[in-house]
């Protein structure tokens, strides 16, 4: 009860409605249902004080041990925005230059001697250097430059600079399954969906890219000393937020991106069994965590793609706490779908879209999801048909991974939206011909449709795109390509 009453003073405070968390923790309770989540923690702060926090499910099915405010959770790659601070860090103490290149850390490397720490910070390593975002793998070769520019193992430098100095004690970077035992708080297990529900495993390990282990009273804290300049300058912090191009989608260790007027910091984590979520909106002084023992929180988002809004649980932070708007509805049925009062608002044809590629993922477990994501797509196609208009990466992605599930699951030929498929692909592809995931996405579309011509160009561009790290894509390819000499 004390605690309902703190949050009812911070509500009134932060002009935060109880119809705005109520509806926010009923679209939470329905997206742990939709997506098959055992159990996740969400947690809201304004002002760096706590406004909302829920706990949903189970840390373990067979104890029936719930999620708690101090469960933990592997966080996978939102150790990215620690190590982008612990790097920013690092150079205001002149022991790096963010301008270096990584050859004066890394001698032995063979990748191109243009490459700089700050391109492999802001995932601009990949294709032309320092101008193009890709995500990429390279970003854990800042183990190596940080433990060459300190002289000191990555787990050293990182705890005294950034998670002792903050006082992170449920934080630390995953090495065994001995650490758990000395863990001051319990881990949530991991699960997987395949067959239904079933348990999974901890990913063991850690570098720059990925390993630490949290839970979001720390997270928060860690969001915290940002927005205070505790624990980087402002100039520091600053640059962090800026990166390298302001049109990109990925500054240092973080996702940037505009929406509806509005800047949006953020950063996922994904494993094979865990997922999160860490998303700042400066002008309302708003930080959302969200952490989970299944993989389904990020996976189905593509949230690799740099757009936020792909993403459901994103969707409704958004429409409740930055546009309050809870009354539009999040999940609906195909028969429910464009027949309310907010139909024509392009939040709500994205919110149609981010929940047809969530359907169109989830169809391999329950191919009621492939219908209605067909219809989504459908209505959608039918009330906006400029789709060019509107077409991103995630879209094309829907479309062909509907495609993809058809064949999987041994259904007639799905050929309903290859028309778009192919406008939306061929533009994409002048906008960026050496995006490996478009001729991955292309190559299958085609190879489906029994074009094998066509989708062996695409496989041969990916293995042969220069400046670029081999990927799921690129052994994708050499397999196919092997397959079909």
């Amino acid at each position: 009860m004390r605690k309902c009453s703190f949050l009812f003073v911070l509500l009134l405070l932060s002009n935060i409605s109880f119809g705005q968390q109520t509806q926010f923790t009923k679209e939470l309770e329905s997206l742990q249902h939709f997506f098959s989540i055992p159990g996740m923690t969400a947690a809201i702060t304004q002002n760096n004080k706590l406004i909302y926090e829920q706990h949903f499910g189970y840390a373990d099915l067979e104890t029936k041990t719930l999620v708690n405010a101090n469960t933990i959770f592997p966080v996978a790659s939102i150790t990215k925005l620690f190590t982008a601070t612990l790097i920013m860090k690092l150079a205001a103490q002149g022991k790096l230059v963010l301008n270096d290149p990584i050859s004066l850390y890394i001698p032995n490397s063979k990748l191109d001697k243009q490459i700089q720490i700050q391109h492999l910070l802001s995932h601009t390593s990949q294709g032309t250097i320092g101008k193009q975002f890709f995500y990429s793998v390279r970003f854990s070769l800042l183990t190596q430059i940080i433990e060459k520019a300190t002289g000191k193992p990555f787990n050293e430098v990182m705890n005294s600079e950034i998670l002792t100095p903050l006082k992170l004690t449920n934080t630390f970077l995953l090495k065994n399954k001995q650490q758990l035992t000395q863990a001051k708080e319990t881990i949530a297990t991991p699960y997987v969906l395949g067959n239904g529900v079933e348990k999974g495993f901890i990913d063991y390990g850690y570098s720059t890219s990925a390993g630490l282990v949290s839970n979001t009273k720390d997270l928060l804290q860690f969001s915290k000393a940002l927005d205070q300049n505790s624990i980087l300058s402002t100039a520091s912090k600053n640059k962090l937020l800026q990166g390298i191009d302001n049109d990109l989608p990925y500054a240092f260790g973080i996702f940037k991106q505009r929406y509806l007027e509005t800047d949006i910091f953020w950063i996922y984590g994904q494993y094979d069994c865990y997922s999160s979520l860490l998303l700042k909106v400066p002008s309302k002084k708003l930080t959302l965590v969200l952490l989970a023992n299944n993989n389904l929180m990020s996976d189905p988002a593509r949230l690799i793609m740099g757009d936020v809004t792909s993403s459901l649980f994103a969707m409704s932070f958004l429409k409740n706490y930055v546009l309050n708007s809870p009354q539009t509805p999040l999940l609906e049925t195909a028969e429910e779908v464009y027949t309310n009062n907010a139909t024509n608002t392009s939040f709500y044809r994205k919110k149609v879209l981010a929940q047809a590629l969530a359907n169109s993922f989830m169809a391999r477990f329950d191919l009621k999801h492939f219908q209605t994501s067909k219809v989504l797509l459908e209505k959608t196609f039918e009330k906006h048909p400029n789709y060019l208009a509107y077409t991103d990466i995630n879209l094309l992605h829907t479309l062909v991974f509907l495609k993809d599930v058809a064949f999987y699951k041994k259904l007639p030929p799905f050929t309903q939206f290859d028309t778009q498929i192919e406008h939306i692909g061929t533009t994409l592809l002048k906008e960026t011909p050496n995006d490996p995931y478009l001729h991955s996405y292309m190559a299958t579309f085609y190879d489906r449709n029994g074009n094998l011509k066509k989708a062996k160009q695409h496989y041969k561009t990916i293995v042969t795109l220069p400046n670029f790290s081999s990927n799921w894509y690129t052994k994708d390819a050499a397999q196919w390509l092997e397959e079909h000499p």
